[in-house]
């Protein structure tokens, strides 16, 4: 993706209401997107799940019931209705954003009746080392899909679409992930675990040929019904890379058009990241991970924190053609399984640094620009509430100021552990550029070259005196001790 390709944001949080409303609402609000500068939505999963209206989407149970059909407890999904859902991808692109659908194909959840087959249990902890012998279990693998008669696809899904479950109903309370027989766990996967195919429920065997023809064929469906513009592709380090390459070519193929796809391999490990992207040719971006977590680290370490390693290993330094730089997300949320706060002092400093720098594709999180409130129960069992703050006020203040200033040759000035800061230079037609600087101790100021003889003002209002630059371009750009400032010219 080139600079200026614009701005995703991810359009909902993990608890976002399960009142059937989110689709109804970015159709609300999509004019008012486009014109703080998102271009492109990243949707949640459309289809339904096993826990029906109340299911975020990534316990999939029909990847053809987009909120149609009377499946498990509800016709809509947690986010509205088919026709909300058509409705709202047909106003957003009409207002100019671009739609990605996100794409759960690892597993299914929630079948309608058990089998008897034959498997092997495996050490969760190692899925290369079996812990028992062939044995037959019996697990809910049977999908028919009832309250769909067939409607859009005729197939039924058994225990043999397939690879590995974690249920065993024959032996209650067995810890294991059981290899069903004549199968094997893919390679090419995440090595945690010695074998990362298996994640959870039903894991779909993407080798089977019904299976293979059964995700072309919907893909081919989910395009012709909704008309999104791309993807993002769930769980890709528990699958064969090589799946996603075929089945984008076949998709983009068919579709006569490009198609964007981003992947999201959830790990701290950039070696893994890039192996990724080598596996798959670079036919697919990734989520910068390693920027997240060092954002992270950095928020909970505050001045104990070297600023000048912030970007050290991600992929928006190494690749930033293939990088789509985050924040945080609904994994990441407090109280997930994946919890990973950016504390929120260090929330504007983190969209500084993907809004207004060089390279990757930066996507917004929903909780960090509207904000959110929820209660659920921590790993102790005890329950929270928790409160997101809404940064939306600072984040339109980044985007207005990428849209008219972030242009140019960027020049980094990381010299000082706790202040470091870049400056564009801009360009004739976005004349000026800009300073941005970044304080995780006391107030600092960073000496930086931007345009000759130019009175830059802090758009943040943190700093409320202006510098005016020297006849090289040269000025003392001061910032707020745990803080950030965006320099533009007056």
């Amino acid at each position: 993706m080139s600079e200026h390709n614009g701005v995703m944001m991810q359009y909902f949080h993990w608890y976002a209401p399960a009142d059937g409303s989110l689709w109804r609402r970015l159709a609300e609000e999509a004019e008012a997107l486009a014109a703080v500068g998102v271009t492109s939505v990243w949707l949640p999963p459309a289809y339904k799940g096993a826990a029906g209206g109340l299911d975020t989407g990534y316990g999939v149970y029909d990847l053809f019931d987009l909120g149609e059909f009377d499946q498990k407890g509800s016709v809509r999904t947690k986010y509205g209705t088919r026709d909300e859902y058509l409705a709202a991808i047909r106003t957003a692109q009409g207002a100019g954003i671009r739609v990605y659908a996100d794409i759960v194909m690892n597993h299914k959840v929630g079948g309608d009746h058990e089998e008897e087959f034959l498997a092997t249990p495996f050490d969760p902890a190692d899925r290369n080392r079996p812990i028992g012998e062939l044995q037959t279990i019996k697990a809910w693998t049977h999908f028919a899909f009832p309250g769909r008669s067939g409607a859009h696809s005729e197939l039924e899904w058994h225990w043999w679409h397939f690879n590995a479950s974690d249920a065993n109903s024959l032996a209650d309370g067995d810890d294991a992930v059981y290899l069903f027989e004549g199968k094997r766990f893919h390679d090419d996967v995440d090595l945690e675990k010695g074998n990362f195919d298996y994640l959870m429920g039903c894991n779909v065997d993407v080798g089977d040929p019904d299976v293979r023809r059964e995700l072309y064929g919907w893909g081919e469906w989910y395009l012709d019904t909704t008309g999104v513009d791309g993807f993002r592709f769930d769980a890709v380090k528990h699958i064969d890379s090589g799946f996603f390459v075929a089945w984008l070519e076949h998709l983009r193929a068919y579709a006569g058009r490009d198609l964007f796809a981003v992947g999201e391999y959830w790990s701290s490990v950039g070696e893994a990241l890039r192996h990724f992207l080598g596996a798959t040719d670079g036919n697919m971006m990734l989520f910068d991970t390693v920027l997240h977590y060092s954002f992270a680290t950095a928020s909970r370490e505050r001045e104990g924190y070297d600023l000048r390693t912030l970007f050290d290993g991600s992929l928006v330094a190494e690749h930033p053609e293939l990088a789509v730089t985050i924040v945080s997300n609904h994994d990441t949320q407090p109280l997930q399984s994946l919890e990973s706060v950016v504390e929120p002092w260090f929330v504007p400093l983190a969209y500084a640094a993907i809004l207004l720098r060089r390279g990757g594709y930066p996507c917004l999180f929903y909780a960090d620009y509207y904000g959110a409130s929820y209660t659920d129960e921590g790993p102790d069992g005890s329950r929270h509430e928790i409160e997101m703050a809404s940064h939306g006020w600072m984040i339109d203040r980044f985007l207005a100021a990428r849209r008219s200033h972030a242009y140019g040759e960027q020049r980094e000035y990381f010299e000082d552990p706790n202040c470091v800061g870049w400056a564009r230079s801009g360009t004739n037609d976005h004349p000026g550029g800009l300073a941005v600087v970044l304080a995780n101790a006391g107030d600092a100021s960073t000496s930086m070259q931007v345009a000759p003889n130019t009175t830059y003002v802090d758009v943040t209002e943190h700093v409320g005196e202006s510098v005016t630059t020297d006849e090289h371009g040269w000025g003392a750009f001061p910032c707020q001790g745990q803080s950030v400032s965006v320099w533009l010219p007056k």
